[in-house]
């Protein structure tokens, strides 16, 4: 099956480094140009947004939430796997423009007729795509969806991009989700931790 990453910022380019050469990929971005230097750099195909959710079974959106909705709404999309890893923040990033009545996840679904979107890597920097494969194996990926199948298929892109799986159930975890996703920016970025930093959970003998 193919995967289409739509978005060539940083996430986007992350993403593609990390899965290039681990499962058939193809890139697209509203640069074209970029689109296919980017494809050519890491030796994977590249294609216009239209084209490569056409081409796709799993199709990642990884742009900011206002762009995924917007693209949500391709009709191509339907009956594909739908990756939404956006958190939607607020312009100057102080926290999210909705939560824990309703998640961009939520939203995007809403738009998607059809498709099965999936939840994950909304609480991972992209900074974390560029360190050793050894040093994010352990780094969890949350997954959030409601079609089994397409979350054990998600589930199998997160250990290609080098990270552990931790399942957290239906998409309505979406809301619990993107604010630890903003948790995460108020750590790295308000408190200065940094971007080399992911939540974890932490099992406890007792």
């Amino acid at each position: 099956m193919k995967t289409a990453i739509i978005g060539i910022g940083n996430m986007g380019k992350g993403l593609a480094s990390r899965l290039a050469g681990k499962t058939d990929l193809i890139v697209a971005g509203r640069n074209d140009q970029a689109a296919r230097s980017l494809a050519e750099s890491l030796g994977v195909e590249s294609a216009t947004i239209a084209d490569a959710i056409a081409a796709a079974g799993i199709v990642i959106l990884a742009v900011p939430y206002a762009s995924a909705l917007e693209i949500a709404t391709s009709p191509s999309l339907s009956g594909k796997i739908v990756v939404d890893i956006s958190n939607p923040l607020k312009p100057d990033f102080s926290g999210l423009l909705f939560g824990h009545e309703i998640s961009a996840a939520d939203k995007i679904q809403n738009a998607a007729t059809g498709a099965k979107v999936v939840k994950a890597f909304n609480t991972i920097f992209a900074e974390l795509f560029y360190a050793s494969r050894d040093a994010t194996a352990k780094v969890p990926v949350f997954v959030a969806g409601n079609d089994e199948d397409a979350v054990e298929k998600v589930s199998r892109l997160v250990v290609d991009a080098g990270f552990a799986v931790e399942k957290t159930g239906g998409l309505d975890a979406a809301k619990l989700l993107e604010p630890l996703g903003m948790l995460n920016i108020r750590l790295g970025y308000g408190l200065g931790r940094g971007t080399a930093i992911a939540p974890a959970w932490i099992n406890l003998a007792v």
